[in-house]
């Protein structure tokens, strides 16, 4: 057996996850692999929402998904996900810190992050997932990484299951992941 890096387990869990007709939500569109890669996951029954703040990240993303019609590309802030996806959703994923290859100095930031995550976990079906993967080496990264911990750490266990995969001996602060499952409580078991 081999160890999965952080992003292949993250694919690995969404795969468990999302089914076809999933409304699903790429809460930091970046360079829309994520995007394309839901959007191929939920089929044409399904939907993806997929928000960034910054017009490159959005264009391309969108050229990235030209061929599929169940994407919705969001040039607005994660912060934002109740204005827009009133559905319930299978999934959510974050890519939090920076567009690779872009600003740096443009990052995800703690108020703006926990706001879409309460959004997502509000929206999120029974035995839904919300995928976080962490980058926290940047400059206001390790204060997002902290509010983010701090506040899936105080998530009811009744109603969620959180996980934390991360590779404790790298160095220069690898990214890491943070998963959130809803629970099935028993009263919805029989439905």
């Amino acid at each position: 057996m081999t160890l999965m890096r952080v992003l292949p387990f993250t694919k690995f869990l969404l795969e468990q996850t999302v089914t076809e007709g999933d409304n699903v939500i790429d809460a930091t569109a970046g360079n829309g692999h994520d995007t394309l890669f839901l959007a191929q996951m939920v089929g044409d029954a399904g939907k993806v929402y997929a928000f960034d703040i910054q017009e490159n990240a959005v264009q391309a993303t969108r050229n990235r998904v030209k061929e599929f019609s169940n994407v919705e590309v969001i040039l607005d802030s994660h912060a934002k996900i109740e204005q827009y996806v009133k559905e319930e959703i299978g999934a959510a994923v974050f890519n939090l810190g920076y567009l690779p290859k872009g600003d740096h100095s443009i990052i995800t930031k703690s108020e703006t992050t926990l706001s879409a995550i309460r959004q997502c976990i509000q929206l999120l079906k029974d035995n839904g997932l919300v995928v976080i993967v962490i980058y926290s080496g940047h400059e206001g990264g390790s204060e997002e990484r902290d509010a983010v911990l701090d506040y899936v750490q105080h998530l009811p266990q009744t109603k969620f299951d959180v996980l934390k995969y991360q590779f404790i001996n790298q160095q220069h602060s690898p990214p890491f992941l943070v998963a959130i499952e809803k629970k099935q409580l028993k009263n919805n078991a029989s439905k």
